[in-house]
């Protein structure tokens, strides 16, 4: 796999290091153990996969590459690069302008436009129906197009669903710039219709196996189908690809799921109900970080974990919700969340708010050292996370430090 030019300060000495030795140990991605490593006072245990991704990665080289070789013209955004508040802080100190935000709201008027501008298209892609409008103003769209390629790879799969005459289900968040991206994208070429999770996909269930009348179809999934969508001729033949940062175990329960209705459909009305195979879609980014944590959680019950990224996040939200059922969980954007000794502020997922609770360390045992699951999404650079560790390592007296711990060989 291919290497990219990201700016040093994205990178952590340690964390590299870390990855660079797995890696030759493991080219093959199969270990899915976590790297321990153990300071004296406190242990961390580092999921197996976290960080940048392959497509995150193309997307900073290309953004970065762009204000090099535009320095003299106004560089824009879609919207947010990828879904991390210190790299678009950055972007944003260098000078590119956001068009929209990650809800699709217009925060700079695309009458500004002009022709000789620099338009950068997200790592999420973006809809058809915006890139007919840019390209009509005169926008040159492919030049510094981040699309990530595993996202690209699902468009193309639902053109492909559409050519069988198949029906596109996507397993996404409707308000997600990917999923919008990606319905817009199926419904060019075949019908299309949007779930949020597993509680949408019974409710569908329950039309096909008539459960439920189909004259009550819409008032489930309004505002979720393409143009002209008819339930119960659209959804005899299906398949289901999904937004790249969801839980990929959710997707392929869905998938399943509907299978199943669908076979039940058959058998009692015959009329050539199909289910079309579509596990290939499934980001491998996602699926590692995911299986990686899972990995970690059987070594061994970490005290408390620790998951960083930013709170927009969908592939690091999925990351807390698979640490929360076994241990205390922090969801922090970076350091500076960690506010002091006693206190750190967190994102409650659930109540989708920030949260200020007693850090784990202030009242812990002093006799007994505490295991810490340290992880990170996708689009959270490994410098942040490893801020993160040095500065929980500050609270504990006596630890060792990162090049001793590497050099004794206690990290593997």
């Amino acid at each position: 796999m291919r290497t990219f030019e990201i700016p040093q300060f994205y990178r952590s000495p340690l964390i590299s290091r870390i990855k660079l030795a797995r890696k030759q140990a493991d080219g093959m991605k199969k270990d899915f153990r976590p790297t321990v490593l153990d300071f004296g006072p406190i242990r961390f245990v580092l999921a197996r996969h976290f960080g940048f991704c392959y497509g995150v990665e193309n997307a900073i080289e290309i953004i970065y590459r762009a204000l090099e070789e535009n320095p003299d013209k106004r560089v824009f955004l879609l919207s947010q690069m990828i879904h991390n508040p210190e790299v678009n802080a950055d972007l944003e100190s260098r000078g590119v302008r956001f068009l929209f935000s990650t809800s699709g709201a217009e925060i700079t008027p695309l009458s500004v436009l002009q022709p000789d501008d620099v338009v950068v298209v997200p790592a999420f892609g973006t809809t058809l129906e915006l890139e007919r409008d840019l390209t009509a103003r005169g926008v040159d769209l492919a030049r510094y197009d981040t699309t990530c390629p595993f996202v690209e790879k699902v468009w193309k799969r639902s053109a492909k669903l559409g050519e069988s005459a198949h029906t596109v289900i996507i397993h996404g968040k409707p308000e997600h710039e990917e999923t919008r991206a990606t319905f817009s994208h199926a419904s060019a070429s075949a019908p299309a219709l949007v779930i949020r999770d597993m509680a949408e996909a019974e409710r569908l269930c329950a039309y096909l196996e008539g459960r439920q009348p189909w004259s009550r179809f819409f008032e489930d999934f309004r505002d979720r189908t393409s143009p002209g969508f008819q339930p119960e001729l659209h959804l005899q033949r299906v398949g289901v690809v999904n937004q790249t940062t969801m839980l990929a175990t959710e997707t392929v329960a869905i998938s399943d799921r509907i299978r199943r209705a669908l076979d039940h459909w058959a058998q009692s009305e015959p009329a050539g109900k199909d289910f079309a195979n579509t596990r290939d879609t499934l980001c491998y980014a996602t699926l590692d970080n995911q299986q990686a944590t899972e990995g970690a959680l059987a070594h061994a019950t970490p005290d408390w974990a620790v998951v960083v990224g930013g709170y927009n996040s969908s592939n690091t939200s999925h990351l807390v919700e698979l640490i929360e059922p076994i241990a205390p969980t922090f969801f922090i954007s970076n350091e500076k969340a960690i506010l002091n000794a006693s206190e750190i502020q967190h994102f409650n997922l659930h109540a989708g708010q920030l949260e200020v609770s007693p850090t784990p360390w202030a009242s812990a045992d002093s006799d007994h050292v505490p295991t810490v699951l340290l992880t990170s999404g996708a689009s959270c650079p490994d410098a942040t996370v490893e801020r993160v560790m040095e500065r929980i390592l500050s609270f504990y007296p006596g630890a060792k430090s990162a090049d001793e711990v590497w050099a004794q060989g206690s990290w593997a």
